[in-house]
C-alpha cells in the first residue's frame, strides 16, 4: 500500500504540472503510468486519471476566488441595482461564467455523446504523439506570426460570445483528440484570434472548472462511486497532491507568461511526442 501511495504521489505531481502548462497531461500520464503503473482494475484507473484534476481545478478555485464568486457588496463595481439584494450580485461576474458556459458547450455535448468511442479508439500512444507534435508545432508558428502585434482583447471583460464560443470550437478539439492539451487548444484559439497571453491562460483556468467537474462527475457515475478502502486512499491522495502542485504551478505560468512567449512549450511538446513516437513504436516491434 505504501508503494501504491508513493506512485499516486508521483502522479498527482505529473498532473498538477502538466494540467495547467500547454503541454498535456493525458500524454504525461500515459507516460509514466507505464512505468508507475497502479495495482488497480482499468476501470478504477480509467476514472483515476480523470477526477484527479478535481485537485487540481481547486487550486483555481482557491487563487482566482474573487474573480469567480458572483456575490458580494466589497468590491462590487458593477451591482444588479441598488436595492439590497442586488448590490451583492456582481453582474461582471455572472456575465464572465455566461461567456465560459457559452465556451463549455461545444466540448461538454461531444463530450457525452463521444466519451466511451473516444476512449476506446483515441485514447491510445499513437493518437497523443501525434497531438503533441501538432499543436507544438502550432504554438511555434502562432507565436512567430503574432511576434510585434498587439492583441486585440487585453481583458476577461472584453472577450465577446462569439470569442468564447470560438475559444470552446478549440477545446472541442482537445476533448476529441488526448495528448492535444485542454489548456494547450484553448490557449491556441485565443491566441489565434487576438487575445493576449494572459487573458488566454486566465479564460482557459476559468473554462476547466465546468469542463473537469462534469467530466469527473461523468467517470464517477460510470465507475459506480462503489471505492475500496485502497482505491478511495490512493484517488484522495491523488487529488491533494495534484491541488498543492497546481497552486504553485498556476502562479508560475501567469508570472511567465507576463514576459515570455509559449515557443518553450510548442517545443517541449514536440520532443515529447517524438519520444512517445519512439517508444511505444519500439516497444510494439519488440513484441
Amino acid at each position: 500500500m505504501i508503494w501504491e501511495i508513493i506512485k499516486t504521489i508521483i502522479l498527482g505531481i505529473v498532473e498538477g504540472v502538466t494540467e495547467w502548462l500547454p503541454i498535456s497531461s493525458t500524454g504525461h500520464l500515459i507516460l509514466v503510468e507505464e512505468f508507475l503503473n497502479l495495482d488497480k482494475s482499468d476501470e478504477f484507473k480509467e476514472m483515476f486519471d480523470v477526477v484527479i484534476q478535481l485537485g487540481a481545478i481547486m487550486a483555481v478555485v482557491v487563487i482566482f476566488w474573487k474573480k469567480l464568486w458572483p456575490f458580494g457588496r466589497k468590491g462590487n463595481a458593477h451591482p444588479l441595482n441598488k436595492t439590497p439584494f442586488g448590490k451583492m450580485i456582481k453582474t461582471d461576474i455572472f456575465v464572465m461564467w455566461f461567456k465560459v458556459l457559452v465556451a463549455c458547450l461545444p466540448a461538454a455535448v461531444i463530450g457525452l455523446l463521444l466519451d466511451d468511442w473516444i476512449d476506446e479508439h483515441l485514447y491510445n500512444p499513437w493518437t497523443v504523439a501525434v497531438a503533441l507534435i501538432v499543436f507544438g508545432i502550432a504554438f511555434i508558428i502562432i507565436e512567430n506570426w503574432n511576434k510585434g502585434k498587439k492583441p486585440k482583447i487585453t481583458t476577461i471583460a472584453e472577450l465577446g460570445f462569439n470569442t468564447a464560443f470560438i475559444i470552446g470550437v478549440f477545446q472541442l478539439i482537445a476533448a476529441i483528440f488526448p495528448g492535444t492539451s485542454r489548456s494547450g487548444a484553448t490557449i491556441v484559439g485565443a491566441l489565434l484570434i487576438g487575445v493576449s497571453r494572459t487573458v488566454a491562460a486566465e479564460f482557459t483556468f476559468y473554462l476547466a472548472i465546468p469542463v473537469m467537474f462534469g467530466a469527473s462527475l461523468l467517470k464517477l457515475v460510470k465507475f459506480g462511486f462503489d471505492f475500496t478502502g485502497s482505491e478511495l486512499a490512493v484517488l484522495i491522495t491523488g487529488m491533494v497532491v495534484a491541488f498543492l502542485v497546481s497552486v504553485v504551478v498556476i502562479k508560475f505560468l501567469m508570472d511567465y507568461i507576463k514576459k515570455h512567449d509559449f515557443k518553450v512549450f510548442g517545443w517541449y511538446r514536440i520532443v515529447l511526442g517524438i519520444l512517445v513516437l519512439i517508444y511505444f513504436g519500439a516497444k510494439a516491434i519488440i513484441k
